[in-house]
């Protein structure tokens, strides 16, 4: 028979030998190499389309909207599209629609706002042939609730007049515009 100490040493030695192939098994060759973090380019393009065309419909089959942009740009890592030259006629049911143009647009994430950059006009024709027409540097437009505002200076063309401002909340649905600070008026006598 075996000696007590044999036996001892013989059982821990395969308990070490058991051990360390098990740890030999699980760890794999490629945890050695050094991997670089695989940097992400915030501005990478997912897709893009140039002279596009959107129309989007209510439930109800009256338009709510129809657009075109020169180009648009899908940003994957933000979720966010870039638009040049975009046009918008925003209808939400009515037949005298809000004409909305800029130099470029950003849409946010999910398109509840849509960030207008540089000369942005905006302007509309109502039923008795009036005209409005509101400029801007810059204005975020919120197109579900038919709402736009702005921090920048403000022009409003119309009724016989010209209206200035720094910043505006503008109610596209009811017409209603109210400027933020700084407002002069000049109007014609009739």
């Amino acid at each position: 028979m075996l000696s007590k100490k044999f036996r001892t040493f013989l059982l821990f030695g395969v308990l070490a030998l058991l051990l360390a192939a098990v740890g030999y098994w699980n760890i794999s060759p490629e945890s050695f190499l050094d991997q670089p973090k695989a940097a992400v380019d915030e501005s990478a393009v997912d897709y893009y389309a140039t002279n596009a065309h959107s129309i989007q419909y209510l439930p109800d089959g009256t338009m709510q909207y129809d657009m075109t942009a020169d180009k648009v740009e899908h940003l994957k890592a933000t979720d966010v599209t870039l638009m040049t030259t975009p046009v918008l006629q925003m209808y939400r049911g009515s037949t005298f629609p809000w004409h909305v143009q800029s130099v470029r647009a950003e849409v946010s994430p999910g398109g509840d706002h849509v960030e207008l950059i540089d000369s942005v006009r905006i302007n509309r024709t109502d039923e008795k042939n009036r005209t409005t027409i509101i400029t801007s540097s810059r204005m975020t437009v919120f197109p579900q609730k038919q709402y736009a505002e702005t921090a920048q200076p403000v022009r409003i063309d119309g009724l016989g007049g010209v209206t200035t401002g720094t910043g505006m909340k503008a109610y596209l649905k009811e017409s209603r515009m109210n400027l933020l600070s700084n407002v002069r008026g000049q109007y014609e006598a009739r």
